[in-house]
């Protein structure tokens, strides 16, 4: 194998892909003088219904913010147990705590990196209020009996889709599925505002709590108070938050929502060559195709660095690569093995296959500006690291 030399330059392992059409957007909403939560703002959350085929979507300034006011809305309330992922970023749970409730965290099946119905089940108990499953690397979760037992057992699931925009589940598109679905538009995600959130849904009842939390408590259409048609008279009816999302975020939304099914059939593509590089190279694992219907949005191409088949860990292999600038990312930590977490009694040993994972996985660059050159450095950088470092 002829060795790889270093790129001249810096391969990062994600970048947004942003047209003259977003800029053109974005400099028509700072050229209005409408900055904040506008007119644009409700135009995406209408198109990203309409995209999405649900009753409504509510906009706001991140994920977080989503999962925030969603679990709120949900009705949770101290002692109330939430059910997530071992293996998710650490927002996922921090929210449960801002919203006082409980996070108890479910182990994952290792082929896929999701929870299942059976991890799930391990942990309910007669306190589960609220399910999350987190639909990992854009994968959808094994949806159906989810729900079922959420239905068996009167609890609420509310998706954490950071990573799902575009997916779809048995023909179902990832965002009519549960009771309230959370996407995420930071810019490593498929499609970006910026920063941004989207909470969508089908059941109404929703809809005007998630309307109230994400400004304030301010009751309805009151970033209208200051247009031609508006009135400054406003009321709060509930103690809300700042989360509101701003017309210069939404004009980039805009355009990026055009090109999302774009987006993701690249990022296809280039999940489709890794696969076909990488299939026979037993020091990488690589994630299998659950048997159920499923279009994976392939947010994270991220393999396992099978470490105790090799002389360095997957830290060493991430610094192999930067050497050769070739930029990578660790998604995630287990949640349970943060410092917070282990304060609030959570220990290694608890949920093994996540740590399992999360002491392996290593996301390797994937976004739909990546040139074929540019994915050939990393599989040949791949290839030539772990050719040096095998474990013999």
């Amino acid at each position: 194998m002829t060795a790889f030399q270093k790129r001249s330059d810096y391969l990062p392992f994600s970048k947004p892909t942003i047209g003259d059409e977003e800029i053109a957007e974005v400099a028509d909403s700072m050229r209005s003088g409408w900055l904040t939560t506008g007119p644009k703002t409700q135009r995406f959350a209408e198109a990203f219904k309409n995209y999405i085929g649900c009753k409504y979507a509510v906009p706001l300034n991140s994920a977080t913010a989503g999962l925030h006011v969603a679990y709120i809305a949900a009705g949770a309330r101290p002692f109330d147990e939430i059910v997530t992922s071992a293996m998710t970023f650490a927002s996922t749970a921090n929210t449960i705590l801002h919203a006082g409730a409980k996070p108890v965290l479910a182990d994952i099946e290792v082929e896929t990196l999701n929870v299942s119905p059976d991890t799930l089940k391990a942990v309910f108990s007669p306190a589960t209020r609220i399910i999350v499953p987190v639909h990992f690397a854009g994968l959808p979760c094994d949806m159906d009996p989810i729900l079922k037992l959420a239905r068996e057992r009167n609890a609420i699931v509310i998706e954490d889709a950071a990573h799902a925009v575009g997916a779809q589940y048995k023909g179902r598109k990832i965002g009519t599925i549960g009771d309230m679905t959370v996407f995420s538009f930071h810019p490593n995600k498929n499609m970006t505002t910026g920063e941004g959130g989207m909470v969508a849904g089908n059941d109404e009842q929703y809809r005007e709590q998630l309307e109230l939390l994400s400004f304030h408590g301010m009751n309805k259409n009151a970033w209208k108070r200051f247009s031609a048609t508006g009135t400054p008279h406003y009321a709060i009816d509930i103690p809300g938050f700042k989360y509101n999302m701003l017309d210069i975020q939404a004009a980039i939304g805009l355009h990026q929502l055009v090109k999302i099914d774009a987006f993701n059939r690249r990022r296809a593509e280039l999940v489709k060559r890794y696969y076909e590089a990488f299939s026979g190279i037993e020091e990488l694992g690589l994630t299998k195709k659950p048997s159920y219907e499923h279009l994976h949005a392939w947010h994270l191409f991220a393999p396992l660095v099978r470490s105790e088949k090799l002389k360095i860990d997957r830290d060493g292999f991430m610094q192999a690569l930067k050497e050769l600038n070739i930029g990578t990312g660790v998604h995630y930590r287990a949640v349970h093995m943060h410092p917070l977490y282990e304060k609030l009694g959570f220990r290694r040993g608890q949920f093994p296959k996540a740590e399992y994972v999360s002491d392996r996985i290593v996301s390797l660059p994937l976004f739909p500006s990546m040139t074929e050159k540019d994915q050939e450095d990393v599989i040949a950088a791949v290839k030539q690291v772990i050719a040096k470092n095998l474990n013999k």
